[in-house]
Parts: C-alpha cells; structure tokens; sequence
C-alpha cells in the first residue's frame, strides 16, 4: 500500500503536511505508512481515503487492475524480423479501457507514400523518431524526421509515415482518442 498511497496522495496534488491535516494524523504517521514501515489502522485507512477522495478498495486494493501504472516490457530484437520485413506495431500503453491515449512502436514501412492510404481519425497524435528517419505527409506537407525529432498533431488530418534512409526508423507514436 505505501507506494500507491504515495501515487494517490502526489495525483490529488497533496503534500505530506496537507494529507495528515486532512485526515486527522500526523505527518510523521502518514510518512511512515508511505515508506511502508507502519500499517494504518481500519479508522486511519477511512480517514486517508476520505481526505484522498478514494475509496478504501481503492487504497488497499493490490490488484493489477486497480494498478495506475502500466508496465509493457519491450519484445527481444529490433523492430524488424529476421528477413527484413517489419514487425507489427507493438501496444505499449494504452491497454486499459480507462486510459485515452494509446501508444504503440512501431517501424514504419519504406515503400512510397502513394502505395498506401493516408490515415485519419478523431483526437491528437504525437510521435517521436527513435531511431533513423522519416517522412510524415500531413495532407499535403511533407517533414522530414529524424532520431529525436517529434511531431503532435490533429490527427483529423489525412497523414502518413514512411521510413526514409538507409537505417530502418522506428517510432513511438502516441494517439489520444477524443471521447
């Protein structure tokens, strides 16, 4: 509980002092239950939650799908298979239905822009070149990106990535779906 009792209390913009306050304790109670060295009573637990604006399941709850934090560990290999051809986006966030952006790597083709369709959808997107190089065509610009280059955009805008260069890109792309 300590580490998610932390993660509450910095979400709700709280410091140590305000939280004890809040829920009747001392700081130096609450800084104990945070670095795990107590565990808090029933009543203390109410309190927390209360002053938290959480439920007491959601203080305790050791769940993984209670967990705010989502770990996605990267495949072994690079972005590409064996023979060349590139691996298909990997989800590295966004999994949970409670979540509104998505965020995948993914590794661009090098084929012309002209052999496939642009993309369009509600929200925003925003990516980030992590290694070579790519066109995005949005509409009718084109920009050249490279290895720590971003771009954030409307993705209502017709767009397309393509890897360009002799090194294969690989992008983290980030969509934040409108509701």
């Amino acid at each position: 509980m300590s580490v998610k009792l932390k993660l509450l209390r910095v979400q709700a913009g709280l410091t140590l002092e305000a939280l004890a306050q809040a829920a009747e304790l001392t700081r130096s109670y609450v800084s104990k239950l945070e670095r795990g060295v107590s565990t808090p009573s029933i009543s203390a637990g109410l309190k927390i939650a209360k002053a938290l604006g959480v439920t007491v399941e959601e203080l305790f709850a050791d769940t993984p799908d209670d967990d705010p934090v989502v770990i996605s560990r990267a495949a072994k290999g690079e972005a590409r298979t064996a023979d060349g051809t590139p691996r298909p986006p990997r989800v590295v966030s966004g999994a949970q239905p409670s979540h509104r952006m998505v965020a995948f790597v993914i590794a661009p083709s090098d084929e012309p822009v002209r052999n496939h369709p642009m993309s369009h959808h509600k929200g925003e997107e925003l990516l980030y070149v992590l290694k070579g190089s790519i066109a995005l065509r949005l509409a009718r610009r084109t920009e050249t990106l490279h290895a720590g280059d971003s771009a954030h955009f409307n993705s209502s805008i017709p767009h397309k990535i393509t890897s360009v260069g002799k090194v294969p890109a690989s992008v983290l792309l980030v969509i934040a779906q409108d509701e």
